[in-house]
């Protein structure tokens, strides 16, 4: 006979283990993740707003930034999760040879070096331009930024996190973001 117990995540804790370990030595664990109903997934709206903070007044790139950080920081840990997952998204979503080819000097060209990391800076640059700029990109990549990158976005997430908890930011985003993780995109 099977038995249930059903605990929220948030109640684990080593002793808790250890109470359950006492009782059932012998048992399995499987971990059934059951989404909070009452939270609703961080929205298309709030992501653009927290990118629209950028400050390009400023010249340094986390100074750029600052502002979202600090916005992004102020809320849940699942929020700065959701917005990594939503930043991996569109990431992903340009990741394909049409957008390498119109990137600039260093445009992906058959049997020519192209840099992976650089492509996905480029693309880094597209979202830092907000939603409009994003939009229009995707639908017409000719109009990808040339020759210009803004990696820091990357970063965005773990520095809210940072930033909220004052711990190091272990989060792997629901995309893959390498450059060529989107293989149709690359056919």
């Amino acid at each position: 006979m099977m038995n249930a117990i059903r605990l929220p995540l948030r109640s684990l804790n080593i002793e808790t283990i250890r109470d359950l370990q006492e009782k059932y030595p012998e048992a399995e664990v499987s971990v059934e993740l059951q989404p909070n109903p009452s939270h609703a997934p961080l929205s298309e709206n709030y992501f653009w707003k927290i990118i629209d903070l950028f400050d390009w007044t400023q010249s340094e790139d986390d100074n750029i930034m600052k502002a979202s950080i600090v916005a992004l920081a102020s809320d849940s840990v699942r929020t700065i999760f959701e917005f990594a997952d939503l930043l991996s998204e569109k990431l992903y979503a340009l990741d394909g040879k049409f957008y390498a080819q119109q990137i600039g000097t260093t445009s992906w060209q058959p049997n020519a070096f192209f840099s992976v990391d650089n492509f996905l800076y480029v693309r880094c640059c597209v979202i830092a331009n907000g939603k409009e700029f994003y939009e229009k990109v995707l639908n017409n990549p000719s109009l990808m930024p040339k020759d210009v990158t803004f990696e820091s976005l990357l970063y965005l997430p773990s520095m809210a996190y940072e930033l909220k908890l004052n711990k190091k930011y272990s989060y792997s985003p629901s995309y893959p973001i390498e450059t060529f993780s989107n293989k149709e995109a690359w056919t």
